[in-house]
């Protein structure tokens, strides 16, 4: 396959409109959104539930068509190529897509033979990942055995049978507990290395896309609102956040006036009884916080002073944390029927 020129991935006011059905209005998953990413790098997209990551996923995937804009993946462009676009690409979906009832191998062996393997190469190349995720000892068990960790990496070895110049991952360690989601994190930190290819990550998780993603641009409504290493957002913070979590019968309106007569703080907001502000010196001017808070009569439950997150990167883009956006997506799927 001919290398690629230009970025791995590319997309360029993408816009994807679905009908609302039932009388209610067209929703606008992908409102204009962009971004680029780099051979051999993992980009993610961060977002919560509903921020369009995953229909931004299917049309670079030529599963669906946008509206407007322009999209390439290993350089091809995805309207014009979209037959070339799948051979360049391997696709982990959030569902799983491995037969249950089929053993590790067989499901392996399966996938290489649909994208043109010999059974000798199919063979060859799924006992090489078997090994590589540590699944070689279950390799002629059922898939319905497998606990959600094992079945996971599975899904992502499937993805790597034909050795795609990108990889994409959609939402991986969903429903996975702790342990299995960081153990899957270090699997995927070896594969792209061992790999050499180019990763579009997409994830709800902050310190998912904190720990894995090269670069990552944060999408909200259709829209990245910011880009950059996660290092680079987070420095753009100046300063330390402040946090404040008042007690259950204190009023919030009262805090939040109470610490924007802080001179050194800056940045104030709430999100219910969580009081967040910047200051360039957290540690100084936290008395100088709950001294207010004291003489506004506000009681305080705990206060701490971190260094800046992806959450704080969340609230400055968006005007909300991350937590409550994903709240308020959540409830919205669960009352769209």
């Amino acid at each position: 396959m001919a290398h690629q020129q230009g970025p791995a991935l590319a997309a360029d006011h993408l816009v994807k409109t679905y009908p609302g059905g039932r009388g209610k209005p067209p929703l606008r998953a992908v409102d204009g959104l962009g971004f680029e990413a780099e051979k051999g790098t993992v980009f993610g997209l961060l977002g919560p539930n509903g921020a369009g990551k995953s229909t931004t996923m299917k049309i670079l995937s030529t599963l669906t068509r946008p509206d407007s804009g322009t999209a390439y993946v290993a350089g091809i462009d995805v309207a014009r190529h979209p037959a070339r676009v799948r051979r360049a690409l391997g696709f982990v979906a959030q569902k799983p897509v491995s037969d249950p009832m089929d053993t590790g191998v067989e499901n392996l062996v399966l996938a290489g033979r649909l994208q043109g393997m010999s059974g000798r190469e199919a063979a060859a190349r799924a006992r090489e990942l078997l090994d590589r995720f540590g699944l070689t000892d279950h390799a002629r068990r059922q898939v319905k055995t497998y606990s959600g960790g094992m079945a996971r990496k599975l899904d992502v070895a499937i993805g790597l049978m034909h050795r795609p110049e990108v990889l994409f991952l959609d939402e991986p360690t969903t429903g996975l507990d702790p342990e299995a989601r960081a153990e899957l994190w270090l699997e995927l930190e070896r594969m792209t290395t061992a790999e050499n290819l180019t990763v579009l990550l997409t994830t709800h998780y902050l310190d998912e896309a904190d720990r894995l993603a090269d670069r990552l641009a944060i999408v909200d409504h259709g829209r990245v609102v910011a880009g950059g290493t996660p290092e680079e957002l987070k420095n753009d913070l100046r300063g330390d956040a402040v946090i404040v979590e008042l007690a259950a019968d204190a009023d919030p309106f009262a805090g939040l006036g109470a610490l924007q007569r802080v001179d050194a703080l800056r940045e104030v907001g709430g999100d219910g009884r969580t009081l967040r502000a910047r200051a360039d010196s957290g540690a100084a001017t936290l008395p100088l916080a709950l001294a207010a808070l004291e003489a506004a009569g506000v009681a305080v439950a705990s206060a701490t002073v971190a260094r800046p997150s992806l959450d704080d990167v969340y609230l400055r883009h968006t005007g909300r944390t991350f937590t409550r956006a994903q709240e308020s997506a959540e409830f919205v799927l669960e009352n769209a029927s």
